[in-house]
Order: C-alpha cells, then sequence, then structure tokens
C-alpha cells in the first residue's frame, strides 16, 4: 500500500518531473558553488602563503581571515537567510533565489577552500617556485602556472569531499524557496500522507550521488598518478 501511493504520486501525478528540476538545482547549486569556492579560496590562499607582505597584502591578509572566520563559523542555513532575507533588501537588491543560492554556496565553500587550498600549497616543494623564478616568470606567474596546478592534484581528494558536502548541504535551499531534491521529496511525502517511502528513496538518491562523486575522484586520481608514473 505504501508502494502504492508512493509511485501514484511519483508516476500518475508526475512527481517526478519535480524531482528531476530539484535534482538539477542540487547538482548546479553544489557543482557552481564549488568553482566559485576554489576560485575565492585559491586567492585567499595564495595571499596568506605570500613569504614578504607590505602593508597592503597584510590588509587583505586580514579580510581574508576575517571571511574564513565568518563563513566558518556561521551555518549555512544562516548564511542563506542573512543574504536573503537581510542584506539583499537592506541594499534594496532583488536577485533570484537560485543565483543567491549559488553565490552563498560559493561563498561558504571558499572559506573551506582557502585552508584546504593553503595546505596544498605549502605541500609543493619550495624548489618549484625557485625553478619557476630562475626562468623569469614572475611571482604570481610561477604560482598560477607552475605550483596551484601541482597544489590542486595534491589536494583532489579533498576537493572531492568538499563537493561532497556541498551536495548534502543543498538540503536547506528550500528556506530561500529553492526546489531541491529534498524539497520535492517532501513535497510528494506531502502529497500523499507517506513519508516512509519518499524519504527512503531520497536517502538512496544522496548515497548514489556521494558514490558517483567518489568514483569519479577516484578515477581523476588514477588518471593523475599515471601521469606522474609516465613524465
Amino acid at each position: 500500500m505504501k508502494w502504492q501511493k508512493f509511485v501514484k504520486f511519483f508516476f500518475t501525478y508526475k512527481g517526478y518531473i519535480e524531482v528531476l528540476d530539484g535534482l538539477k538545482s542540487t547538482l548546479i547549486i553544489a557543482f557552481l558553488g564549488l568553482i566559485i569556492g576554489i576560485v575565492i579560496g585559491t586567492i585567499i590562499a595564495s595571499i596568506k602563503i605570500i613569504p614578504y607582505k607590505n602593508f597592503f597584502q597584510k590588509v587583505l591578509a586580514s579580510i581574508g581571515d576575517f571571511y574564513v572566520w565568518l563563513f566558518r563559523g556561521t551555518p549555512i542555513a544562516v548564511q542563506l537567510l542573512l543574504i536573503y532575507y537581510v542584506a539583499l533588501p537592506l541594499m534594496g537588491l532583488k536577485i533570484p533565489s537560485m543565483i543567491v543560492a549559488v553565490i552563498t554556496y560559493g561563498l561558504n565553500s571558499g572559506a573551506y577552500v582557502s585552508e584546504i587550498m593553503r595546505s596544498g600549497l605549502l605541500s609543493v616543494d619550495s624548489g618549484q617556485m625557485e625553478a619557476g623564478r630562475a626562468l623569469g616568470l614572475s611571482y604570481g606567474k610561477s604560482m598560477f602556472k607552475i605550483v596551484i596546478p601541482q597544489a590542486i592534484k595534491n589536494i583532489l581528494p579533498t576537493l572531492g569531499n568538499e563537493f561532497i558536502t556541498l551536495l548534502k548541504e543543498t538540503s536547506v535551499v528550500s528556506f530561500i524557496a529553492v526546489t531541491d531534491i529534498t524539497k520535492a521529496f517532501q513535497s510528494i511525502a506531502g502529497g500523499s500522507y507517506e513519508y516512509v517511502i519518499p524519504y527512503c528513496v531520497l536517502a538512496l538518491c544522496y548515497l548514489l550521488l556521494v558514490s558517483l562523486v567518489t568514483v569519479a575522484v577516484k578515477l581523476m586520481e588514477k588518471r593523475f598518478r599515471k601521469s606522474d608514473r609516465s613524465c
């Protein structure tokens, strides 16, 4: 009887359309959030590890520290609510909730990726930077063309974990009226008054997504190891 109710609302009433739309939103928010996080995190980490800082660089490093402290110290749900219902209205801006979700998750991810990237940059042998400078490259070019690509390869498993975390944390975007996969199954559960099957299927969907990401990361690691051996 439980399965019949679920199948009825999933197929007969086309609940699967909302689930597919929610899945698309979940993947878009997590993927774009990670991309934004990598960009922000790389910039902050690069500023932090500069060996000799002038006053301006020290100010930027302090701003980076405050940013990391702020976004690591507050829950993502609170950040969504503050940005969508407080910050944007105060600035007189009206931005679609989907874009707000992408930006918020990107900012949140940037705080974590900055520390991940910093450890990755420090794991690269200092001789790599010296070699780049010896070839006539500036500090910035040596960093972005030599050091950062090696650092990303070193921290790939951790970045995979960050993407998995973002995937799971998208379950709260319904706070700002974005329909993700969790909200889609909640709608099916509410419409059918049957909660066991929809939420079990929801859990299986997250498990499948995480498993696919895990396999993809392992394949990328394997490919990088092969390229290292061939060099």
